[in-house]
């Protein structure tokens, strides 16, 4: 089988590795469509995601869809042929934040494509893998492979909203407008917010904000506009922080009302964050991770889907085939072309 090894930065062959076989619990998966994310984006470009280098070859990617292609003795929940999205995370149960209902920080987790642990968890950019039953749930046989692999990026921003707290009738701002920050929108927007603010640097990425329901857009350089929302102890119930970068969280602590929450779901560069920490003291604020998500929100974002609850096609723009992958990291980078790009594996 061939799967997409990332060598060096920029460096991402299509190597031969052996098919492999289910375990007890376990099933095979027949991979046929992924998406690429922004962690995928920054191993590829920088060798790193966050804290987190890559040291080995290593398979990216954390969001895929396939089909199922061979049962490991004692699965009675899946046939073969079925379709599946593929959860990339794997928790202990045991240990004490599964105990305390907190599985996405797992001390032993491993997720696939991440490179947190060594050796590193391969990742889902493959053309089979093998995952424990309880990681795959099906979708409809009529269902779009591509879509389903939404289930991924639609499970951060379920979790992330859930992180806010009550969305009912809430003033919202939404900084950054990429993949996950549209699906935020969605989410956000299906909670019950009343009003979002959508700001980004990116022209293309703000009308995908606004064709997923965002009130109002701006451009994040818009320093008059975004200084307005800072007068007066801030104007926003929720903001909700997706762009990964200093200069986002900075916004999102001046426009967050004293009283308010804003929610980090960006993941910022490692080391410090030059930003205005003190309005978190000075306007009481809550500043509030949100990191991955749980089992029962990956099955939420599989519902929503497929139920049609929340479209997530108008955000794929893009779609290459893997012998094509290089190409397609290039594309991904590109805001000003693409929004959601997923690689095919036909």
């Amino acid at each position: 089988m061939f799967a997409a090894v990332m060598h060096a930065p920029k460096d991402v062959r299509i190597d031969q590795w052996d098919k492999p076989e289910p375990g007890a619990g376990q099933v095979a998966v027949r991979v046929r469509a992924g998406g690429i994310c922004g962690s995928d984006l920054s191993y590829y470009f920088k060798g790193k995601s966050g804290d987190f280098a890559v040291k080995e070859p290593f398979v990216l990617g954390h969001e895929v869809a396939g089909e199922i292609s061979a049962l490991g003795v004692g699965v009675t929940s899946l046939k073969v042929g079925q379709r599946v999205a593929v959860n990339p995370g794997v928790n202990c149960g045991q240990c004490r934040f599964c105990v305390k209902g907190m599985p996405n920080h797992c001390l032993s987790m491993r997720f696939m494509g991440s490179a947190s642990t060594f050796p590193h968890t391969q990742g889902m950019f493959r053309q089979y893998l093998l995952a424990n039953a309880t990681q795959c749930f099906p979708v409809p046989d009529t269902f779009d492979f591509a879509t389903a692999s939404m289930a991924e990026p639609l499970s951060v921003a379920l979790h992330a909203v859930r992180q806010a707290g009550t969305m009912l009738g809430a003033s919202v701002l939404l900084v950054g407008c990429g993949p996950i920050g549209c699906l935020l929108l969605s989410v956000a927007k299906r909670a019950g917010a009343h009003r979002v603010v959508a700001i980004d640097l990116a022209e293309k990425a703000l009308k995908m904000a606004s064709e997923v329901g965002a009130d109002e857009t701006a451009l994040a350089n818009d320093t008059a506009r975004i200084d307005t929302w800072a007068q007066q102890r801030g104007t926003f119930d929720v903001v909700i922080e997706a762009s990964g970068s200093s200069a986002g969280l900075d916004t999102a602590l001046r426009a967050a009302r004293a009283g308010g929450v804003v929610v980090q779901v960006g993941n910022l560069p490692a080391g410090q964050s030059p930003v205005a920490a003190n309005l978190i003291m000075a306007k009481e604020l809550r500043y509030q991770g949100s990191f991955r998500f749980t089992n029962e929100e990956y099955a939420v974002a599989v519902e929503e889907l497929a139920t049609g609850k929340i479209d997530p096609r108008p955000l794929m723009t893009h779609r290459f085939e893997m012998a094509d992958v290089n190409q397609a990291f290039e594309v991904a980078l590109d805001r000003g072309q693409s929004m959601k790009v997923h690689l095919a594996f036909d």
